[in-house]
């Protein structure tokens, strides 16, 4: 019915699923990503790729505003890869235990066929 990859997800997945939900860990990945994101933006303003964005930065924001909006960024980008990452693995979890599901419904139902057949 399963493949022993789904199983082990199924019974690490259960005994986690809490755990995954609040580890520090991802957030700590998500982190990393938004600080990348906020680092690239960084490069584009100091290349002057695009010199009106770059105007726009210089004469009307102060370097705290935009420190702090790169912060904010990165924050929800790890609130967001964290619950993101969660969701995918309840999602796969909640298919599987569906799959399962509709197994043993059709198992029982083809026992009881054959209960009244003989």
């Amino acid at each position: 019915m399963f493949t022993e990859q789904e199983s082990k997800f199924i019974t690490w997945w259960e005994a986690n699923r809490d755990k995954q939900k609040k580890s520090f860990g991802q957030y700590v990945q998500g982190f990393s990503k938004g600080i990348g994101m906020g680092v690239a933006i960084v490069l584009i303003i100091i290349s002057g790729w695009y010199k009106r964005a770059n105007m726009e930065v210089n004469s009307k924001m102060s370097t705290a505003v935009f420190v702090i909006a790169l912060l904010g960024i990165a924050v929800f980008m790890a609130w967001f890869s964290q619950n993101y990452k969660w969701e995918q693995n309840e999602q796969q979890y909640l298919e599987l235990m569906a799959k399962k599901k509709r197994f043993e419904a059709k198992k029982s139902e083809n026992i009881s066929e054959e209960n009244i057949v003989n």
